[in-house]
């Protein structure tokens, strides 16, 4: 295949430097370590080194198409990676304190993002202005702020630096140039998560490990995403399809990669080695809940619950699963925000998309689903989209909370949106299904525009 033999020509060397393994010889699947994983070697002939499996990918041709001719396919190009953040979280980890403060603020903008955090339970919580406020580090002030007001720093006895350094290893760990699958997107579906703890007929009956683990799966949802779906990792035959064997594959990474973090912090290891075990395995099945292949399973499953009103959220099975089923709302919430930051990230998420299928027409594949600008507008993406992905689980969801404020107010930003985006279908296609029927399918394949890919427009 021409692509494959094109990625011959990258100068790079991928080298494994170790693996987790788990006791339980189901679970004893090699994972990547999250330390010189991948070295690429750069001109000088000196190994650069980063975290994480990211797919080495020529991205400049969508950046600069008028000069995009003059990349050839046969020429070694060198992926541009982002060592400096990984140089400066590897400090970190080491214990050294950076030359540079971590938050270059004036006080005038700590005061603001003091103050949103005052807010931080509000549905109206803008992200992109907290990213701002916290000069990108959205995600680690979040998280640092909530694990404080859920009392979690102290009941499970956590050193605040090592918490600090965990998350700055996570926050690094996205991509930030994923227009959609970055630090903010993580920071934003915490913070919906968030929300839906609060959820009266759920916070009741909620425990520390609870919250912790909810919090924590939302963070590290989609960490280290390359920005290109399941179906491409396993057309051009990448590594992580081969570890996995095709099977939730980006969830397993992001499962993976998050259980190496924990280790190489050693957060939690003055927990008993059971209690560790016991959270590895309910992050797991939380982020692996995010897989799009299976939101029919889930969704049919919380049907007859509420049906059979056989919920028992004593039992501690009945709440993990109704965390899974809150992740995976938090996951594909943006179009139940307001509209101005549910446009933000539609149109986020479809650059991804289509950046994508740039990539797959450059290396002559055929383009993947949603993924054609030419063909697939955001409009037409977006209400495919709410029809039959959204839609449904969020209906299910306010039966569950007892149409709660929250769940009216989600559902009712929903039908604006939508709206909205039939208001801005091309004229060829107003009056018709407004590609609903094509879209039921191509949602269905088109992994992350749900949950894992993303978790949404």
């Amino acid at each position: 295949m021409k692509f494959q033999s094109t990625l011959q020509d990258y100068n790079f060397i991928s080298e494994r430097c170790g693996e987790i393994l788990f006791e339980n010889p189901e679970q004893n699947v090699k994972c990547v370590c999250m330390l010189g994983d991948v070295r690429l070697r750069g001109q000088t002939g000196v190994p650069a080194e980063r975290r994480g499996s990211y797919p080495f990918i020529d991205f400049r041709p969508l950046n600069n198409t008028t000069h995009s001719g003059e990349i050839g396919t046969k020429k070694k190009v060198k992926r541009l990676l982002s060592f400096q953040r990984y140089f400066h979280a590897s400090r970190l980890l080491r214990g050294i304190v950076p030359q540079a403060p971590l938050h270059l603020l004036d006080e005038d903008y700590l005061g603001q993002a003091r103050h949103m955090l005052s807010k931080v339970g509000m549905w109206d919580f803008d992200i992109f202005l907290f990213d701002r406020l916290t000069n990108g580090n959205s995600l680690v002030t979040l998280l640092c702020h909530l694990f404080s007001t859920h009392g979690l720093i102290h009941h499970f006895k956590l050193d605040m630096v090592t918490l600090h350094r965990f998350l700055v290893m996570v926050q690094e760990d996205y991509h930030s140039q994923n227009p959609y699958h970055n630090a903010v997107h993580a920071a934003d579906v915490t913070q919906a998560m968030h929300c839906y703890l609060k959820e009266p007929k759920l916070a009741s009956f909620l425990t520390p490990l609870d919250i912790m683990l909810g919090l924590l799966a939302a963070a590290a949802h989609d960490v280290d995403h390359p920005g290109v779906n399941q179906p491409f990792l396993i057309k051009t035959n990448h590594h992580l399809a081969n570890l996995y064997q095709n099977m939730s594959v980006l969830e397993n990474h992001h499962w993976r990669s998050t259980i190496g973090m924990l280790r190489e912090s050693r957060l939690l290891a003055h927990l008993p080695k059971e209690m560790t075990q016991d959270i590895e395995q309910q992050l797991g099945s939380l982020i692996l809940a995010t897989d799009i292949n299976r939101q029919n399973e889930f969704l049919a499953r919380l049907r007859t619950h509420l049906h059979n009103k056989d919920l028992r959220l004593e039992d501690g099975r009945d709440r993990h699963f109704m965390l899974q089923i809150a992740l995976k709302c938090a996951d594909i919430c943006n179009p139940c925000r307001v509209w101005e930051m549910s446009k933000q990230w539609s149109e986020r998420v479809c650059e991804e998309f289509y950046r994508q299928g740039d990539l797959e027409q450059k290396f002559e594949l055929e383009i993947s689903p949603l993924c054609n600008q030419q063909k697939d507008s955001i409009p037409s993406i977006q209400i495919g989209f709410m029809t039959y992905i959204v839609e449904p689980l969020f209906r299910e969801w306010a039966r569950f909370t007892g149409n709660s404020a929250l769940s009216e107010n989600m559902l009712s930003h929903l039908a604006h949106n939508k709206a909205q985006w039939k208001s801005l279908l091309p004229k060829p296609h107003r009056g018709g299904s407004g590609g609903g029927p094509d879209l039921a399918g191509q949602g269905a394949e088109k992994e992350e525009q749900t949950g894992t890919r993303g978790d949404t427009p």
